[in-house]
């Protein structure tokens, strides 16, 4: 990839990173200590959609890894406004989980044959896949941050665990939906790059997002 293709992914990344950040806080609304129930594995789906789309925009584990950091200073951002310390389960725990996801797809990425990666099959084995290595390494958590994982109510069965199907076929789905959402917004941005008179808009419209989406996050804790 060549110097101004690395350079023009990172305005794309910022946005995806700001979007699911946002969204992370919206599935996690009004959640103090544990997830409940499925939505732990819900947001698994939602956050390989974004991993996946990052990836195709770039084709850069430092993209992806760009990505987590947005997320993750999202959830640290969220801390503060509910006065959560960055070791609550509410947010150290989600954090450990964007990392997993991020590792699991970026091992499997770039292990999978690029031929199957670009059938719609083997993006939703990729994602299946990703799924099963995030929420099985899930309940290591507690070794992460000393926080052990949520668990059904009753048992000492990790709701990861519980909840697994439903984190896999979500992600058969969500992966090769990021994987077409990345090829749309690497198109758009295409667009925008052959048009002079909008260039300016390119160093706009990220950082916008981004602050936008803090806000919006900052509106919803204080109303």
């Amino acid at each position: 990839m060549d110097r101004n293709n690395s350079k023009s992914y990172v305005g794309l990344i910022l946005i995806l990173g700001a979007v699911w950040g946002l969204s992370e806080t919206a599935l996690g609304m009004g959640l103090r200590s544990c997830a409940s129930l499925v939505s732990g594995s819900l947001m698994t789906g939602v956050a390989l959609f974004f991993i996946a789309s990052s990836w195709v925009v770039s084709r850069r584990i430092l993209a992806v890894a760009l990505l987590l950091v947005i997320t993750a200073i999202f959830k640290m951002f969220d801390a503060v406004l509910l006065s959560l310390p960055l070791r609550h389960g509410a947010i150290a725990n989600p954090i450990f989980a964007f990392f997993m996801e991020c590792a699991a797809f970026l091992v499997l990425v770039i292990i999978i044959k690029e031929t199957l990666k670009q059938k719609k099959l083997g993006q939703a084995l990729l994602g299946g896949a990703s799924a099963i290595i995030a929420v099985s390494l899930f309940p290591l958590v507690k070794f992460a941050t000393g926080i052990p994982a949520c668990v059904f109510p009753g048992t000492s069965i990790p709701l990861s665990i519980c909840f697994a199907p439903l984190a896999i076929a979500l992600s058969i789905v969500t992966v090769p939906l990021g994987f077409w959402a990345g090829e749309k917004f690497k198109a758009a941005l295409s667009r925008i790059k052959t048009a002079n008179r909008k260039k300016a808009l390119r160093y706009i419209v990220s950082p916008a997002t981004l602050a936008l989406s803090l806000a919006i996050i900052a509106l919803i804790r204080l109303i």
